[in-house]
């Protein structure tokens, strides 16, 4: 009841604290064998929270970027129970000093446009499932949404009635933004709610993708549909597809698209729904090329327009340079 009522958090961090807690729990039953029926709140101290965090990074492979996920989700279990178990405040604040590690910040990995286009080539429009998935690939890119993101829109978040088309995704901390949608995605989407008897009228609450059981895709499920196209555009041409695809290099490679595109960097974050300019800036910092030939087209020339010197010319290099200084 504290997180969803007191803390107002989302469901999707509801569940990224559940897993945070079924993996210490498993540490402490495979590392200090300690059951979980018999935990007690004097086992979450420092030195176990320690040797979890290198467990994770050690033994379990995790990244950085996991093993801060799981100590926030500590820090907020005993941020609570500083006020619940007020017994243990000594215990509670050795583990609130415990810090992230820092972390660094990879070159995003992202679809060239010829990429994207062949990407979507895969998908069979003319059968019932692969309109559907082509949809999926489609849109995701287009918005630039997460994964979770696209698995959670539902009828009522489309406006395609009329211009301007848009859609309404609910983003980290329950944010929710306004996305653009481009014309070619819309005449896709249209084709998939009619063939699926998607009714706007009558199903606002229906997920807009849903499983053969007619339940909402998981994000598992979209992976899936991703590499499988991704596996078969590779065959066509190896160069142009990323190696290890997910579904979060669709949302990098619209970005950087946009950014090639001259699109401002602020209204790409609004896209993205990044809080900061800074978590957008990774885009313009990987992007190489644009950068490069920014700088050259600022460049003003500043040197002379012609270099002196008969030495170019000389056949005979060493001559010149025994004559050299010799006049």
């Amino acid at each position: 009841m504290y997180l969803p009522h007191e803390r107002n958090v989302s469901l999707n961090t509801i569940s990224a604290y559940r897993d945070a807690f079924v993996s210490f729990f498993s540490f402490l039953r495979d590392e200090k064998q300690i059951k979980v029926e018999k935990a007690t709140l004097s086992d979450i101290n420092r030195d176990n929270v320690v040797e979890y965090l290198r467990w994770l990074i050690e033994k379990q492979g995790n990244s950085i970027a996991t093993r801060n996920n799981r100590l926030a989700a500590l820090h907020s279990f005993v941020s609570y129970l500083q006020y619940d178990s007020i017994e243990y405040l000594d215990q509670w604040q050795r583990i609130l000093a415990i810090s992230s590690l820092k972390k660094e910040h990879p070159t995003p990995v992202y679809f060239t446009k010829e990429g994207i286009k062949l990407l979507l080539e895969q998908p069979d429009s003319t059968c019932y499932k692969g309109l559907r998935h082509l949809t999926i690939l489609a849109l995701m890119y287009d918005t630039g949404c997460r994964v979770q993101e696209l698995a959670d829109l539902t009828v009522e978040s489309v406006q395609i009635q009329y211009k301007p088309y848009s859609i309404k995704i609910s983003g980290k901390g329950r944010k929710v933004r306004i996305v653009p949608l481009s014309e070619h995605v819309v005449v896709i989407l249209k084709k998939y709610m009619d063939r699926y008897h998607i009714d706007s009228a009558i199903s606002l609450k229906r997920p807009i993708f849903c499983n053969s059981g007619g339940n909402k895709l998981t994000r598992a499920g979209i992976t899936y549909i991703l590499r499988k196209y991704a596996d078969m555009a590779r065959v066509y041409n190896s160069n142009i597809i990323p190696d290890i695809t997910s579904c979060h290099q669709l949302r990098h490679s619209r970005a950087m698209h946009l950014l090639q595109s001259g699109v401002n960097l602020v209204w790409i974050r609004d896209l993205l729904g990044h809080t900061s300019i800074q978590t957008t800036e990774v885009y313009a910092r990987a992007d190489s090329k644009q950068k490069r030939e920014a700088i050259e087209q600022a460049s003003e020339c500043l040197t002379p327009t012609q270099v002196t010197g008969d030495w170019i010319d000389n056949s005979n290099l060493i001559t010149w340079l025994k004559g050299l200084g010799k006049r």
